[in-house]
């Protein structure tokens, strides 16, 4: 209205109107702009085109022209009142449009660079609330005493997966989602897993010792009985392995006697498995774990994640697949032991002394100090039901962060799933609230997602990411883990991709607890020394990492550089977990809502997505000169085991090119004009595509599932390239030259197709490849 009043102002008395003239020329050599403006009036642009203006208001005598007055006659006053009334009409109207456009258009922030604040700005659709705001309103909302409440609600004494309780408090996350009034989902799976028998029972036999029955069990070992010489090998990481290998110790057909923790029982019964082993039996030790020595111990053996009878596609019904397996189960008998049944096995063990990294007191083992082992594991079929609320975006609506938690456990799993799962609800409460009372509109959606079956390897999860996997892979650009998030006080853990290093790094910054913030708090020495660790492949995120290329992250409060000992056991309870974290465990949860709430809010706030490109160039780069110098080291001292060829220059030159691509998307988006939304969306649609391309489409998903080249598993990571470079620089006669060249053939092609991918339009890859 204020628009129309003006404009019909300016009509009935006469004013001038003034126009915007640009001029905008580009320096060519820098990369700076040159904008001119220039303001001019119409008599001003008359006067430069006639040479005088007086013409304009005067008569030729000079003397001012008056304009003759009309009569007031009846037909000229309607004429005059129509008049008038057409041109209010049309102000109006125009007010009404330019005011209606500002509602529904909302534009992307002119020259937007990358990670810096964004500059609050009203968007029409979809308003910026200022980011400052957008975090108060979350402290406000997300408390401890909602969280002590949440914890009530969702504690069971058993949840096991597909059990009734389970599906109780599934229903229960449900019924909240949707008292939230978020667009609710439920997905179902029909899995098949490994339990322990109902009727019978897994054994242990030393020498002619007592029978010993475990309750503990390892889902999806191998079935049998068998007899075999036992050893001791640490933690059963290969460096372990490779220690006794140096001691030329014989480990073929050995039953392996491996302490828990450090890696996962998966990987432990893989590494067991490559040096021929028959059986492990993996036992908590006391030095790592100070609970009762009749503590049974409880996990799965898989190495991957997922069904692995339905591996690479969802277990929606077992009926439509062939029968198949997982290439991750293992061949050879593993299960838990007490602390007792270990230490009366490790006391009689003969051989030799253990290497001295150990540090360990008992002998190795002889060939004589035999260890029967029957495993009895009956398969077991399973429906799961995935839970899923959404806060829908308003203007990108299609395009969503993840945040899941898994909701089970072996037996009352408050820290394993109960903190987490009520983290999730209350998250989902306090931005529901935030949406719908004090104005806050995302632009992009958030899901929240409650899973199941995650103690048999985050079955529910990448279930979930087999069915939908082309759809979430072009859809969704983050994954937040909740599980495990308060475990300890002392300490703070995170593990992430690359590309959410900057928004990991800011939420640190931010987010405070006990009065200071979190980087203050842990990170004295630089958050990427005392906070940033690898995330392993047992971490819930990390199928969403490096089998679906979703950028993900996943974290914890720790105590200290100890792991939770509890996690895998009956013992995990809220009165546990208050003596791990002092009392505190309602303030940490706070925190570590906060936390992962301010990094999924800035995804959805922001235009364009803050993340950072320019980190995983480093991390090529790193991995290319490591290739490249021991590749140099055996050309000189073995050259006819690998011979100069082209290969590793094209690897040196798909490097560079992602390098300059990565360089060109950055100044892309500082100097496009991004006043629309589809400018913006393109933009943020190939930031996304980044995680996705390094997935190596030269390998089967079902074979090899974690395809991603630099933090996936395999040998066609950057990492694995260096074992067959070191065993041809020790001269190994069974180095394969062809194989390592083919590998390196498709780490380049991989690498060159994400900065083809980088580079936008197909037009554009000569200029910027």
């Amino acid at each position: 209205m204020d628009q129309a009043r003006s404009t019909i102002s300016k009509i009935f008395n006469g004013e001038p109107h003034s126009y915007t003239r640009f001029n905008l020329t580009q320096n060519m050599e820098g990369d700076n702009s040159q904008v001119e403006m220039k303001l001019s009036s119409d008599m001003d642009e008359e006067v430069r085109e006639n040479g005088t203006g007086d013409h304009l208001n005067h008569t030729s005598n000079g003397r001012p022209h008056i304009v003759q007055r009309f009569k007031r006659t009846p037909k000229n006053l309607c004429f005059m009142a129509a008049t008038a009334l057409l041109v209010f009409i049309i102000g109006y109207l125009i007010g009404y449009v330019a005011h209606r456009k500002r509602d529904v258009a909302p534009v992307c922030a002119p020259s937007v660079r990358p990670f810096e604040e964004a500059v609050g700005r009203e968007t029409g659709a979809a308003p910026l609330m200022d980011w400052d705001d957008v975090k108060k309103l979350l402290a406000q909302k997300l408390t401890a005493p909602k969280l002590d409440g949440a914890f009530r609600e969702f504690s069971k004494v058993s949840h096991r997966a597909g059990s009734a309780e389970d599906e109780m408090l599934g229903d229960k996350v449900f019924q909240k989602f949707k008292e939230f009034g978020m667009k609710i989902w439920t997905d179902e799976h029909f899995i098949k897993v490994q339990d322990p028998p109902v009727s019978g029972f897994n054994k242990i036999v030393y020498k002619n010792g007592p029978e010993e029955r475990p309750k503990g069990f390892l889902s999806y070992s191998k079935t049998g009985s068998l007899t075999g010489a036992a050893l001791y090998a640490s933690y059963g990481q290969e460096g372990d392995f490779r220690l006794l290998r140096d001691k030329s110790v014989n480990m073929n057909g050995r039953v392996m006697l491996v302490r828990a923790g450090k890696i996962s029982p998966a990987e432990k019964v893989a590494n067991a498995a490559k040096m021929n082993a028959s059986a492990v039996l993996i036992y908590p030790d006391p030095t790592d774990y100070s609970f009762g020595d009749q503590t049974d111990l409880y996990g799965h053996v898989h190495l991957g994640s997922g069904d692995p009878y339905t591996p690479g596609f969802p277990s929606f019904n077992h009926t439509q697949f062939p029968p198949v397996e997982s290439s991750g189960l293992p061949q050879i008998l593993a299960q838990t032991i007490t602390q007792a049944m270990a230490t009366r096995i490790l006391r009689q063990l003969g051989g030799e002394n253990p290497p001295e990294e150990w540090g360990s007191y008992n002998k190795l083992g002889h060939e004589n100090d035999t260890i029967t082992v029957e495993v009895n594991n009956v398969p077991t079929e399973k429906k799961i039901i995935n839970v899923f609320g959404v806060i829908k975006g308003f203007v990108d609506a299609d395009r969503y962060v993840v945040l899941g938690a898994q909701r089970d456990s072996w037996g009352p799993g408050f820290a394993a799933s109960t903190v987490g799962t009520s983290v999730l609800v209350e998250l989902a409460r306090s931005i529901s609230d935030m949406v719908k009372n004090d104005g806050f509109k995302p632009r992009r959606s958030i899901v929240f997602a409650s899973w199941s079956a995650g103690e048999y390897g985050s079955v529910g999860a990448t279930e979930w990411l087999e069915g939908y996997l082309s759809s979430l892979s072009m859809k969704a650009f983050t994954y937040i883990n909740l599980d495990g998030i308060v475990t300890g006080r002392n300490g703070f853990k995170v593990a992430g991709s690359p590309l959410l290093h900057t928004l990991i790094k800011n939420a640190l910054n931010e987010v405070k607890n006990n009065g200071n913030s979190l980087a203050k708090q842990f990170a004295r020495s630089g958050w990427e020394t005392n906070i940033l660790e690898t995330m392993k492949m047992d971490n819930a995120a990390y199928p969403f990492l490096a089998f679906s290329g979703i950028p993900s992250m996943s974290f914890r409060f720790t105590s200290g550089n100890k792991d939770y000992q509890y996690f895998g056991t009956m013992l995990d309870t809220q009165e546990k977990l208050n003596a791990a974290t002092s009392g505190q465990i309602s303030q940490l949860a706070v925190a570590a809502g906060q936390f992962a709430g301010q990094i999924a809010l800035r995804l959805v706030h922001d235009h364009l997505l803050q993340m950072d490109l320019m980190k995983y160039n480093k991390i090529i780069r790193s991995n290319v000169v490591k290739i490249n110098l021991k590749a140099k080291q055996v050309q000189r001292t073995w050259p006819q085991l690998l011979p100069q060829t082209p290969t590793l220059q094209w690897l040196i030159a798909a490097t560079a090119s992602f390098s300059r691509t990565s360089l060109s998307l950055l100044k892309d988006i500082q100097n496009s004009d991004l006043e629309d939304t589809e400018m913006c969306r393109i933009i943020n649609d190939r930031i996304m595509m980044v995680e996705r391309n390094f997935l190596s489409p030269y390998i089967s998903p079902r074979e090899t599932p974690f395809r991603h080249i630099l933090l996936g598993s395999g040998s066609h990571t950057l990492k694995a390239l260096a074992s067959p470079l070191d065993a041809h620089r020790i001269g190994n006669p069974d180095a394969d030259t062809n194989l390592f060249l083919n590998q390196i053939a498709l780490a380049t092609l991989t690498i060159q197709g994400c900065a083809n991918s980088l580079a936008g339009d197909f037009w554009a890859l000569n200029d910027e490849i």
